[in-house]
Parts: C-alpha cells; sequence; structure tokens
C-alpha cells in the first residue's frame, strides 16, 4: 500500500468517526392548532444542530468522502470552495479535521459570522464582488495553489447516496414513521447547488413515495425560469437570500426531479423568517423563512382541495448568524423595504385565516 494510500484510509477514518460521534438532527412539528384542525400537520427538520451548525454540513462530508474516494484529495493538498458562505463553513471544519488547507471564495456580502466561523476552522476567506465571479475565482486559486477545486455546484447532487445510507430524505421518512400522516404530502427543500432537492427527488421515485417534492426559489434566482424553459443558457440577478438562489443554472440542479416550484418574494422570505422565529422562541436564518413561505402556500392549495396530510421542510440554518444582516433592522429595512405588511399576511396565514 503507497503513502497516498494510507493517508486516504487514514482520512476516511477520521471522517467516518467524526459521524459517529453525531447524533441526528430534529424533526420539530410546528405548533400550529388551527392547522392541525384542519388535518394538516407542518414540521421543520432542523438542521442547524448539525456540529457546523447548518444543512450544509452534510453536503461538506459527502464532497470530501466523494474526493477522497476518487483519489481528488491528498496529505497537504489544498482545498479551495466557491460557497455563499455555510458550504464553505462546514468543508473548513472537514479540512481541519484532516489537516489540509481551505480557501474559501465568497461574496464581499457574506455575512461576518459566517465569515468568522470560517476563520474559526482555520480556513482562509477571498472575496469577490458578485456570486457571478466566484467559480472562475476558485478554479484560478486551486490551480495556482496546486490544489482541489471542490465544486459544490457540480458535485453536490452526484455525492451523496440517493438510495439511503442515512441521507437526508431517509432520515425525514424515519423520523415520520409514527406521526398521524408518516408519508408527507410535500417535502419542501430549496435550492443553492441543488444537490438536497435532487436527493431527497430521487430518494422519493426509488422507493416509489406518493410524495411530491417543491422547491420554493427566492427573487433574483434562475432555478424557477429554469424549471419552466428548461433554457440552461438562462441567468438572472441572483438571489438575495443567502444561500438559495443561484444567478446560473447550476449542473447539480435536476428540474427533472421537481414537482413544483414557488417563486417567493423577498420580504416574504424575510417576514416569514421573523414570524418563524416567534413561532419557535429562536432565530432562524432567511433560507427558512423562503421554506415557510411555501409550506404555508402548499397547505393553503391542500385547504382549499380539502385534503389532509403532513408537509415537511427544512429548518436549514440558525439565525445566530446573520445578527449583523438580517436581524439588524437598519440594514434589512435598507436592503429590502418595509416588510410589516407581509409579516401581517404570514400572521394571518399562520392562523389558516
Amino acid at each position: 500500500m503507497t503513502n497516498a494510500h494510507t493517508w486516504t484510509h487514514r482520512a476516511l477514518a477520521l471522517i467516518e468517526a467524526d459521524y459517529c460521534r453525531s447524533a441526528d438532527t430534529h424533526l420539530i412539528a410546528l405548533p400550529l392548532p388551527a392547522w392541525q384542525a384542519l388535518g394538516i400537520d407542518l414540521y421543520l427538520k432542523d438542521e442547524s444542530t448539525h456540529p457546523t451548525g447548518s444543512l450544509k454540513h452534510r453536503l461538506a462530508r459527502s464532497l470530501f468522502l466523494y474526493a477522497l474516494c476518487n483519489g481528488w484529495l491528498n496529505e497537504g493538498t489544498t482545498v479551495v470552495e466557491a460557497s455563499s458562505g455555510s458550504t464553505a463553513v462546514s468543508e473548513a471544519y472537514f479540512a481541519r479535521l484532516l489537516g489540509l488547507p481551505f480557501v474559501a471564495v465568497m461574496p464581499r456580502n457574506t455575512s461576518q459570522e459566517k465569515i468568522d466561523q470560517i476563520a474559526f476552522y482555520e480556513g482562509q476567506c477571498h472575496f469577490v464582488d458578485s456570486a457571478g465571479e466566484v467559480y472562475a475565482a476558485a478554479q484560478d486559486i486551486a490551480q495556482a495553489r496546486g490544489g482541489h477545486y471542490m465544486d459544490q455546484f457540480t458535485y453536490a447532487e452526484r455525492a451523496t447516496d440517493w438510495r439511503g445510507n442515512n441521507n437526508i430524505a431517509q432520515s425525514i421518512f424515519d423520523q415520520m414513521a409514527r406521526e398521524r400522516f408518516p408519508i408527507p404530502h410535500w417535502i419542501v427543500a430549496g435550492a443553492g447547488t441543488g444537490g438536497t432537492s435532487a436527493t431527497i427527488g430521487r430518494y422519493l421515485r426509488f422507493l416509489g413515495h406518493p410524495t411530491a417534492l417543491c422547491v420554493p426559489d427566492p427573487e433574483g434566482s434562475v432555478f424557477a425560469r429554469y424549471h419552466r424553459e428548461r433554457d440552461a443558457s438562462a441567468t438572472a440577478p441572483g438571489s438575495r437570500i443567502e444561500g438559495i438562489g443561484r444567478p446560473r443554472v447550476e449542473p447539480s440542479f435536476i428540474p427533472t426531479l421537481i414537482d413544483h416550484m414557488i417563486e417567493v418574494t423577498d420580504a416574504d422570505s424575510v417576514a416569514a423568517m421573523h414570524s418563524l422565529c416567534g413561532l419557535l422562541g429562536r432565530r432562524v436564518g432567511p433560507s427558512t423563512g423562503t421554506n415557510l413561505v411555501a409550506m404555508l402556500a402548499l397547505a393553503q392549495g391542500m385547504k382549499d382541495r380539502g385534503e389532509s396530510g403532513s408537509i415537511v421542510s427544512l429548518l436549514c440554518d440558525s439565525g445566530e448568524r446573520y445578527l449583523k444582516t438580517y436581524f439588524d433592522t437598519t440594514w434589512a429595512q435598507a436592503r429590502f423595504g418595509d416588510t410589516s405588511t407581509a409579516r401581517e399576511r404570514l400572521q394571518q396565514q399562520l392562523l389558516a385565516l
């Protein structure tokens, strides 16, 4: 066995040992008695409880395992990623675990809390002016340093085993087993790379579940347009809801796996974020607000059709990462304007009115 193989086996063992130390994430039943009385139950899978605080911990682990098994990472390899923040935080964690240098390429407007977390895990940050510039910059840095560009936007849909093996879809169904409606009517998952929606969509088809998959798309993202038109060359300004939506069609976004998309305004995403904070008694991130908007729209449709069942979505990350941005009144109002009307409407929807 070569020294390279020995290092790879050791690296894989370190990641698996780290996984064995980690518990599964909670499934939270939202306390919405009016909807429950109508026979509609809403749930959030709390991905903020991962060691690195977000849904992207699953992706980062899969990407590292995929890269190691492909022989793309070796002892001393500099790992480079293009990210809006959360994936970079999680990849920095795994890079430190393996003793590898890490560089995150991110837009300048990434939340300071995420930047600080990357630094905590001994990663470096390289900033670009817009989300569309991250790809080329990451490739250039990887080439200059003789490193490896992880490229989550290409490999997210294939790095995770969609047939099961403790992926997020399997976890949702295991945790729903004793609920009133154990097979969800809908699963709602936002898309940044498209990897999570691809994993869930494939798992649903593989096991023959009747569950439909909905992807909410924030204002300024290209994904909803691509889902409608199938034009892979389409572009958009880019999302202002950190972590989801993209200015270009990403290779990991698979539209044929998605049953329905809902376009969500920024005002509604931010309003729903705040409404959910009041409902749960703790802060959540803005992409979770986007998910809640879609959940309520789907619930309303079920109500109108006289249907009953469950809707499951994801609590993507904690709001503690956005204290200086989305939770700063001055910052949020300058960026999104007055969201009070949207908040009032969301409160009515939570009451099933």
